[in-house]
């Protein structure tokens, strides 16, 4: 499912005008990619952030005033240190025929079997990267960890996807693990 945000452009602003901009409930950012002017927008704070709590990723429609739909990938997020609240968001344009390098968020459902004999889940990394054409991107990766006991262990390599989807990330890389505490 394609999710869109309406977003407007702004003009280069100084420091107290960005800070105006997110008081007013708005989420400064930028659009950039290959072959393309770089557009500096702002967006709805509380849409990105009901999005951002559902726990997806792919592809997204903004939606500029007065131009055709972009579509782009969530590249990077900046938040503030201390409140932890959204400060900027950067996007990359896509283009739908050539190949686009991200990171897939992983998702681990259930509750070990180990942690009942006292272990402890320790994830190291929710990212896995990837690079494939827009079409073939999966939105989220899941992995059951009900079945894990002590000493069990999950690797990017685990995971299987399409052909069509290559896996940048190291296969021996490690994702989440039961450790004794």
């Amino acid at each position: 499912m394609l999710t869109h945000f309406q977003a407007e452009e702004r003009n280069t602003m100084n420091s107290s005008g960005i800070r105006n901009l997110r008081r007013s409930g708005r989420l400064p950012g930028i659009v950039f990619g290959r072959n393309a002017e770089n557009k500096m927008i702002h967006l709805s704070t509380i849409e990105f952030q009901k999005w951002l709590k559902q726990g997806e990723s792919g592809i997204i429609g903004l939606q500029l005033e007065g131009k055709e739909p972009v579509s782009v990938l969530l590249e990077d997020l900046q938040r503030d240190p201390v409140t932890r609240d959204l400060i900027h968001v950067d996007f990359q344009l896509v283009q739908t025929h050539e190949i686009v390098r991200t990171k897939l968020p992983v998702k681990f459902k259930g509750t070990p079997v180990g942690t009942k004999q006292g272990g402890v889940v320790q994830i190291q990394c929710e990212f896995i990267e990837v690079e494939s054409l827009p079409e073939h991107l999966p939105t989220s990766v899941e992995f059951d960890i009900s079945g894990m006991n002590i000493g069990d262990s999950v690797y990017v390599g685990d995971f299987a996807f399409s052909p069509e989807v290559r896996v940048i990330s190291a296969g021996n890389e490690f994702l989440v693990s039961v450790v004794k505490p």
